[in-house]
């Protein structure tokens, strides 16, 4: 029996995430349960990395398929999905070849195995081999290459290429060096600490003591810009799963935490219990709730099409589209003109979004200072911020590929903080 074959349970898993995302647009942190269901962790972990290795050089690993087919495949044809995993593992996991076909091979039972045999050969015996750094897809080429430049494109495809190192945000800023070392971590600004990729988190020293969360350095960004919370009531909106909240909390501020999902706001319980952090829970929609007073503080980490995480999430570049990223903006923009009703005058407003997309970012930011004249740009000063990021023209963050390549580089985000008038 096929099933007989080791690994292939694994391989069917990663196929079926791999269909789950490229197909059928569905974020491969959603397909990860239902597609890997039965399998051991080892190889759900297997499974998982088998799909993002395809998905981060998928437009390369097409590139060699369709050097050896005469008709191109149909980009969601199964022939080209399982030839797309075989050569990942091959050519990226350092799986054996004999390995990766005969568990390729009974994925396409009943379809074009001659032709996947034939291909996976044909490759092999030209020693065919991808190149220094993954391409971007050519939708993506094409909204980043004009606004952005050479730059970022060759920084985008070294982020792509590998997955991100951890980073760790501590309850205690005051107790930086000491976590650094304890961990043997490095910290490129005081409440952080990197540590190299797979470190398994639970088992780390002061995870049970709740001392930290995990929580790029680029995220960690938009709670800091608003200083001490003592005394200070603060909204985090879109909340879940509470990373901004801990640091709101950690900084003094009594937090209102509100998301409109009650599986993520399960999550944010449990991580303010185990950092023994505290936060009104609130489990509504951001366009249909209405506080009862108004807030020192609003921080508005909002929906966006997140494609300043590929690095850890490299599905995010097959998924999203222009159209995708329009209405994302416009539920940005009724979102940000909503929670302006809530800041007291003198109050700020910090608006950010894990993306690379201008239409999310400081196109955004312009439209909301010209709807609302009671606001205005509080600039983001050097002193606020890692060495090696700096503020742009207007006084935003924007956080890009290429910043701190040489330590472990960064997501992508764009963060502006606004004043209301007082």
């Amino acid at each position: 029996m096929t099933e007989e074959i080791s690994g292939l349970p694994t391989r069917r898993a990663a196929l079926r995430l791999l269909d789950t995302v490229m197909r059928m647009g569905t974020p491969l942190d959603q397909a990860t349960a239902n597609a890997t269901k039965g399998l051991s962790p080892p190889d759900r972990a297997l499974a998982i990395a088998i799909a993002q290795e395809t998905l981060r050089w998928s437009v390369d690993l097409d590139q060699l398929i369709d050097s050896k087919t005469k008709q191109p495949l149909p980009d969601d044809a199964k022939a080209r999905m399982v030839l797309r995993l075989a050569l990942a593992q091959i050519l990226r996991l350092g799986t054996p070849a004999h390995a990766a076909i005969a568990t390729a091979l009974p994925l396409v039972d009943g379809g074009p195995r001659r032709l996947v045999h034939g291909v996976l050969g044909s490759l092999l015996r030209a020693e065919a081999t991808l190149p220094a750094l993954p391409s971007l897809p050519e939708a993506v080429m094409m909204r980043w290459h004009p606004v952005w430049g050479d730059d970022m494109i060759a920084g985008a495809q070294a982020a792509l290429s590998e997955p991100p190192p951890l980073d760790l945000a501590l309850r205690d800023p005051s107790s930086t060096q000491a976590w650094a070392e304890r961990l043997g971590g490095v910290s490129l600004m005081p409440g952080h600490v990197r540590l190299p990729r797979g470190t398994a988190i639970e088992e780390l020293d002061g995870y049970d003591e709740g001392a930290w969360w995990v929580q790029d350095l680029a995220a960690s960004l938009p709670a800091r810009l608003l200083g001490n919370g003592q005394g200070k009531r603060a909204l985090d909106l879109c909340a879940a799963p509470g990373g901004k909240t801990m640091q709101l909390s950690a900084a003094g501020f009594t937090v209102t935490a509100l998301d409109n999902s009650a599986r993520r706001m399960d999550r944010l319980m449990a991580n303010l219990e185990r950092t023994q952090l505290n936060a009104e829970r609130v489990n509504a929609d951001v366009m249909d709730w209405k506080p009862a007073q108004l807030f020192d503080a609003i921080l508005l980490d909002a929906p966006c099409s997140a494609t300043g995480t590929m690095r850890r999430h490299p599905d995010v570049l097959q998924r999203i589209d222009l159209k995708a990223i329009n209405n994302l903006a416009a539920i940005q923009s009724a979102m940000l003109d909503r929670a302006a009703q809530w800041l007291k005058p003198g109050g700020t407003l910090v608006f950010a979004t894990c993306s690379l997309e201008p239409h999310e970012g400081e196109a955004q930011a312009e439209a909301f200072l010209a709807r609302q004249p009671e606001y205005t740009t509080k600039p983001v000063t050097a002193d606020e911020l890692p060495i090696g990021v700096t503020a742009n023209a207007q006084g935003h963050v924007r956080t890009m590929p290429p910043m701190l390549a040489e330590q472990g580089g960064l997501d992508g985000f764009f963060v502006a903080r606004f004043l209301r008038a007082g």
